[in-house]
């Protein structure tokens, strides 16, 4: 799919020419109670749609005490409705033959279903019935408990997850994107139905909630829909309990936990980054893919063309490093920009070093780790991924319900294409320079640590 989408680009003399076989067909309108609703037609041959319900609330909304709220209400949201036992729901959506899910992130819950087009008015009505009519029931909820103690078992166990969630516990101290989504065992034990629903009572109100659809369907009849389904939604909280998240203020710490039952060793390391909506949001974006991905095993999927960024390639000069990641993460009002490595014990201070030091080189002395050609290529292959993207129903619909909630407007994707092209090499060395240079970072680090040296002496500016 990406060398498709790649060869797409370069038929092509420009992204507007692109996306002149990329045609959007956006439209969104809002119910008199603000619930918003947006749609993204798709050809017409399409025999499925995404339809979902995108809520601007997760678990930086709550507070130490009922912090897993949202995520325990994902679970227990499909356990039954004043209309439907369990049974009868699950029979609903397999004899539509549709899939029925949803997940929490730190700043959005999301219920959405995949289903064939002619049943959007049955999915429609079901994906109102779990989130407006659930039972909450007691029983059930002391139920749900073990399972998601089990989730937290199987999660703790993904390597990338635990340390990208003590990274925000690292980053993030005290704060509410300092917490986990699925919340402190604790509270999993402790929480009752009472406090779930206090938490849709606080935060289920229309204007932060956005009904999305993609696929082959007609605007007018989705709007219709959800105005049967969802114009009782209130416009304001019926609680006491604050409806908004505290403000995130990154904090240069480290998280380090050292278990030798783990016999390599994995570090996430990151800096300050930007919000959605900043500036500098694109630049980021083409830094990190620029700084890309690298794996021992497979060393050609690091980069385009087999062509990794330098840090790859001094990685892969040493036993230092298995492999790493770059990420960017954005928040409404904050972001992480950073890198996670895995590595032997014996190479993990090596391979930290080196990280760091390529950080330092990059936000003081960028051409010696990068080339005009370098950002022209890592640009290439953010337009191509993007497009790429176009094909998957489901995430059409998470873009545009996301989009909603945090842009308040879909994003093009020809305004999007438009603003990669216009950064330039001396963009992306400037934006290295704001966010990386005489910078404190936040750090997690865990498994067999070797001789991984103490979090202060990693500064970014001691490898200058």
């Amino acid at each position: 799919m990406l060398r498709h989408a790649r060869r797409v680009i370069q038929r092509h003399k420009s992204s507007a020419a692109v996306l002149g076989a990329l045609p959007e067909y956006t439209e969104v309108s809002t119910l008199k109670n603000g619930l918003r609703v947006a749609t993204e037609r798709v050809p017409a041959e399409c025999e499925t749609v995404t339809l979902g319900v995108w809520i601007d609330a997760g678990s930086r909304y709550e507070a130490a005490s009922n912090n897993g709220a949202a995520h325990f209400l994902e679970h227990i949201a499909f356990k039954g409705t004043q209309r439907r036992t369990q049974r009868q729901l699950e029979v609903a959506i397999e004899d539509m033959g549709a899939h029925l899910n949803a997940y929490t992130s730190r700043e959005q819950t999301v219920y959405y279903a995949k289903l064939f087009r002619k049943d959007v008015d049955v999915g429609m009505e079901i994906l109102g019935d779990i989130l407006q009519n659930s039972l909450l029931d007691s029983g059930a909820v002391d139920r749900e408990r073990d399972v998601i103690l089990r989730e937290m078992e199987e999660v703790n166990k993904q390597h990338e997850e635990l340390i990208l969630d003590l990274l925000h516990e690292a980053a993030y101290v005290g704060g509410g994107l300092g917490r986990t989504i699925l919340g402190p065992e604790e509270n999993i034990k402790t929480l009752k139905s009472k406090d779930l629903r206090s938490y849709i009572d606080t935060h289920y109100t229309a204007p932060r909630m956005v009904v999305a659809a993609a696929g082959a369907l007609d605007h007018g009849e989705v709007v219709r829909l959800a105005e049967e389904h969802w114009s009782g939604r209130p416009t304001t909280s019926s609680t006491d309990f604050p409806v908004d998240f505290d403000r995130a203020v990154f904090t240069p710490t480290e998280v380090r936990n050292e278990d030798l039952s783990e016999p390599r060793a994995h570090v996430a390391l990151a800096f300050d980054g930007a919000e959605w909506t900043s500036p500098y949001s694109v630049p980021l974006m083409v830094l990190q893919t620029l700084v890309g991905q690298w794996d021992r095993l497979n060393p050609a999927a690091g980069g385009v063309d087999s062509a990794p960024a330098a840090l790859a390639r001094s990685l892969a000069s040493s036993d230092s490093c298995h492999s790493y990641m770059t990420f960017n993460t954005c928040y409404k009002d904050a972001g992480l920009f950073g890198l996670y490595l895995v590595a032997p014990p014996e190479g993990v201070d090596q391979a930290v070093a080196t990280t760091m030091s390529y950080f330092a080189t990059l936000s003081t002395k960028p051409e010696r780790v990068m080339s005009p050609s370098d950002v022209e290529r890592a640009k290439a292959q953010l337009k191509a991924n993007l497009i790429s993207q176009l094909d998957a129903l489901a995430h059409v619909c998470e873009e545009l319900g996301r989009q909603l909630l945090t842009y308040d407007r879909r994003l093009p994707l020809a305004e999007l294409l438009a603003r990669i092209d216009a950064v330039s090499y001396d963009d992306v060395a400037s934006t290295a320079a704001r966010f990386l240079r005489d910078q404190g970072h936040a750090q997690a680090a865990h498994g067999s640590l070797g001789n991984l040296r103490p979090f202060e002496a990693c500064h970014v500016s001691n490898f200058s």
